[in-house]
Formats: C-alpha cells, sequence, structure tokens
C-alpha cells in the first residue's frame, strides 16, 4: 500500500521558500566570486578528480602492451598482498612517524613564530625576520639536502665541530648514516623550510583582530603574555583548528623528495616512505597495478583522518571544515 504524502504546514512552507529565496540572494549578490572560481573548480575536477579513472589498475593485472581495458582483471589481489608485505608497514610506519612529526613541529612552530612577530614592534625587524623565515620554501629540496649534509659532514661538518668544541663527543659522527637520526634530521629540515611560510595565515588572523580588545586590556593592566593568553590564542584558534584538519590529511601524504634526497641505503629502513616503497616496488619489477593500490590506500586514509579530525573538533571546539 502506498504511503501517503507528507502535507506541509504554512509555516513549513514559509520557512522553505524563505530558505530557497535567500540562497538564490546570496548567489545573486555573489555571482562575481562565483564566477572567478568557476575557472579554479573545473581546474580540480580535471587534475584532481579526472585521472582516479587510473584507479582501475589497482584492480587488474596491469600489462603495458595490453593497456588499460584489455589488461586481466584482478579484483583484491593486489590489496591482499600489501597487506602479506612486512616492507609495505615498514613503510607504513616511516610514513606516520615522519607525517606526525612534521604536523606537531609545524604546528606548533608556525603558531608560535607567528604570535612572536605580532608582538615585535620595530618593524624593520619584523620584516627582516619574516623574508627570513620565508625564503626556505622557495628554495629546491635538492638544495635543502646538501645544505643539511654538508652541516652535517663528519669531516668538515659545523655540527660535529661544535660538538667536538663543547666536549659533547670525542670524534665525529655520520649523522646521514646512523637510522636513529633520520626522523629527526628530516623533520629539523622539513621544520625550518616551511616555518615562515606556514605563519603567514596566522599572521593574516592576529592583524584582523579588533585592536579595541588589547586597548582594553592594556588600561586593565594586562601584560604582553597575558594578552597573548586571552587575546591572540582564543583569536586564531579557529582558523588553527581548520588548518590543523587539512594538515592531518597530509601524514600519509609526505611525498617522497625530501626522504629520497636525504636519505640513503644505509637508512633505508627509517627513510622509505609509502611513495619511495611504491616506486621502487613498480620501477624495479614494472608492477605499476600494486603501487596504484598503495596510493590507493593512501587516499582512503587520509579521506578517512579527515572525517575523524573534522567530526571531532565539531564536537569539542565547535570550529569545523564542513
Amino acid at each position: 500500500m502506498a504511503k501517503p504524502a507528507k502535507t506541509l504546514t504554512n509555516q513549513e512552507i514559509v520557512q522553505t521558500a524563505g530558505k530557497k529565496a535567500g540562497k538564490s540572494l546570496v548567489m545573486r549578490r555573489q555571482y562575481q566570486l562565483l564566477l572567478m572560481s568557476t575557472p579554479f573548480v573545473l581546474l580540480v575536477m580535471l587534475f584532481s578528480f579526472g585521472p582516479l579513472w587510473g584507479w582501475i589498475m589497482a584492480f587488474q593485472h596491469y600489462k603495458v602492451a595490453l593497456g588499460l581495458w584489455q589488461s586481466p582483471w584482478a579484483g583484491f589481489d593486489n590489496f591482499k598482498l600489501l597487506f602479506q608485505d612486512p616492507q609495505f608497514f615498514n613503510a607504513l610506519r616511516n610514513t606516520v612517524v615522519m607525517g606526525v612529526l612534521n604536523l606537531v613541529t609545524g604546528f606548533v612552530g608556525a603558531i608560535g613564530l607567528a604570535l612572536f612577530l605580532n608582538e615585535i614592534r620595530f618593524v624593520f625587524f619584523k620584516r627582516v625576520i619574516q623574508t627570513l623565515t620565508y625564503i626556505p620554501h622557495f628554495v629546491s629540496w635538492v638544495v635543502i639536502a646538501n645544505i643539511f649534509a654538508t652541516l652535517l659532514s663528519p669531516d668538515a661538518g659545523v655540527v660535529n665541530a661544535i660538538l667536538m668544541k663543547l666536549g659533547f663527543i670525542q670524534e665525529p659522527l655520520y649523522f646521514l648514516g646512523e637510522e636513529k637520526w633520520f626522523w629527526w634530521i628530516h623533520t629539523a629540515a622539513s621544520f625550518w623550510k616551511e616555518l615562515g611560510w606556514n605563519t603567514i595565515i596566522y599572521l593574516a588572523v592576529l592583524v584582523g583582530l579588533n585592536p579595541e580588545h588589547y586597548e582594553a586590556a592594556e588600561v586593565d593592566g594586562a601584560t604582553r603574555f597575558q594578552k597573548m593568553r586571552y587575546i591572540s590564542i582564543p583569536g586564531i584558534m579557529p582558523t588553527a583548528v581548520l588548518l590543523l584538519i587539512l594538515s592531518v590529511g597530509w601524514i600519509v601524504q609526505s611525498g617522497y623528495e625530501s626522504q629520497f634526497l636525504l636519505g640513503n641505503p644505509v637508512v633505508i629502513n627509517r627513510s622509505e616512505v609509502l611513495d619511495l616503497y611504491a616506486l621502487n616496488y613498480s620501477t624495479s619489477i614494472g608492477d605499476y597495478s600494486y603501487g596504484v593500490a598503495v596510493s590507493m590506500f593512501k587516499s582512503i586514509v587520509s579521506l578517512v583522518l579527515v572525517l575523524l579530525v573534522n567530526y571531532t573538533a565539531k564536537k569539542t571546539s565547535g570550529s569545523r571544515l564542513f
């Protein structure tokens, strides 16, 4: 028996019509912004979502000679093989550890530097610090890796020279040849490279805070640290939560360039991340389907992490991405 249609009351009809009218009014008022954003939406659809059809390879025994549409179907064999390989879990561990270290140090460091720069009253000194911290972001990882290799060199490295001068070590250490140092060296390099760039948004938020709040706090006798604690930090927390949600998705999407350039065969157990693992496996035996399965796994984990952190932030702080 057919279920009778729900009858809307006059009040519900008015509310529904009001919401539709409100959305239509907003779209008419902001049509310029919508038109400006259309090319970027199309670019994202073309270059980010369009290539996803290639995920079909993860469910095939892909053969270059046969192509995508004629390669034999494999089902979930590649994923079963993925979770049976101990080296995959080693690469996953390295990826997660380095991703978390980069996230924590970058998140805390960016907020700290932004608060510090916001308190500087000498404009020239503030601009010098900003410039010096921004520059490494635009430097290639090739250059960054060579700088750290030179600083940590056992022959003429500055770090070894300082440690020996202070009496902490008796002979030079080969830092890049010790597995136990690699995670920390990579974290330090990433921190130095991206610290200044990550502060830009936080500085913009701090500049936009209402100056009357600072003036009122100063009248009440608040110290600089108290104003920072009760005005600056709460003012940037909503933005910080949103950026944290976005950053969590990159924990397993750390790439491979920095690990490839800083690492070497001696420390491969600590330097090989998922991207390097997929690249080495795919190119060594020509199994491209396996590499696509690894990439698909990374994307799904990233999506789940973003959704979980977004849900947690919504329940705790009220700030959320969507």
